[in-house]
């Protein structure tokens, strides 16, 4: 199994300097969110600047998925806006733009993105600016996947079903599944929601967390036992399972080493009861 942790818990580092934490822990791959301190996307040469990180990365022997849930990259005031359910969602489609790029260039494994807030009657809305990504994403070769986010417009994998539909099933069209969310509202288990999505899984990010409260929590502190969860992992998808606490950056290095300890201990318990 590949572990992975999210470049959104280093947000006090620079992203070399991260990388670089990341790799001498022992993990095999980052989820590199595009942010103002990590390859943003909207400054000058991003071609150029994404060549310099895709050296490194090879250099270090980490693979990537691109996330893209950068704070306020987009707007200085207001928290992930504009999002798809936007009156006018043109910056983020152009941020989920420079992600395929940069995900086409750096071979990435996959792009992550998500729907935003927003109220049913803005579906169609949804339907048609996520098409427009699966288009342009299907031209550079690139996969995507989509994330279910509580409270947002696709708020579970129910929701991600019916907007796959609605796309017409694309071929690059996957499900990022957060292992926490699962257990935050889906109706069952977290290992079979693992099993149930098996076939589109195409990025897995992995945190604790308690029924009915989304909050991304370290390992051991909320109620999800891993070893079922890693097992179901291990036998259905291969790519990288990525540690997102997005809020741990105060203490980023001694997280990512205790996560990947108790990642690779639940591991081993899996296979003991094998």
């Amino acid at each position: 199994m590949k572990f992975g942790y999210g470049t959104n818990g280093f947000g006090n580092h620079r992203l070399p300097e991260a990388l670089r934490v990341i790799a001498e822990l022992g993990y095999d791959g980052v989820a590199l969110t595009l942010d103002t301190n990590h390859l943003d996307p909207f400054e000058a040469d991003l071609a150029g600047r994404t060549k310099v990180v895709g050296a490194e990365l090879q250099r270090l022997g980490l693979g990537v998925v691109i996330e893209t849930g950068a704070r306020y990259l987009l707007d200085p005031w207001r928290k992930h806006s504009p999002t798809l359910m936007d009156d006018d969602p043109a910056l983020r489609l152009e941020y989920l733009r420079q992600a395929v790029r940069v995900g086409a260039d750096l071979g990435a494994q996959a792009v992550s993105f998500w729907a935003g807030i927003g109220s049913a009657e803005r579906w169609d809305r949804l339907v048609d600016g996520t098409g427009r990504i699966v288009e342009f994403a299907a031209e550079r070769g690139v996969t995507l996947g989509f994330e279910p986010e509580p409270g947002m417009l696709v708020n579970d994998i129910a929701d991600w079903r019916r907007l796959y539909e609605d796309l017409g099933r694309p071929a690059n069209f996957g499900i990022t599944l957060d292992i926490g969310h699962c257990r935050c509202l889906e109706p069952l288990p977290v290992a079979e929601c693992v099993t149930a999505v098996a076939e589109h899984l195409v990025n897995v990010q992995i945190d604790d967390m308690r029924r009915g409260t989304h909050e991304h929590l370290e390992f051991g502190t909320g109620e999800i036992e891993f070893p079922p969860v890693l097992a179901a992992l291990e036998a259905s998808y291969g790519g990288l399972v990525a540690v997102e606490l997005p809020r741990h950056s105060h203490a980023a290095p001694t997280i990512a080493a205790q996560s990947l300890d108790f990642l690779r201990n639940a591991l081993k318990e899996a296979g003991d009861r094998a």
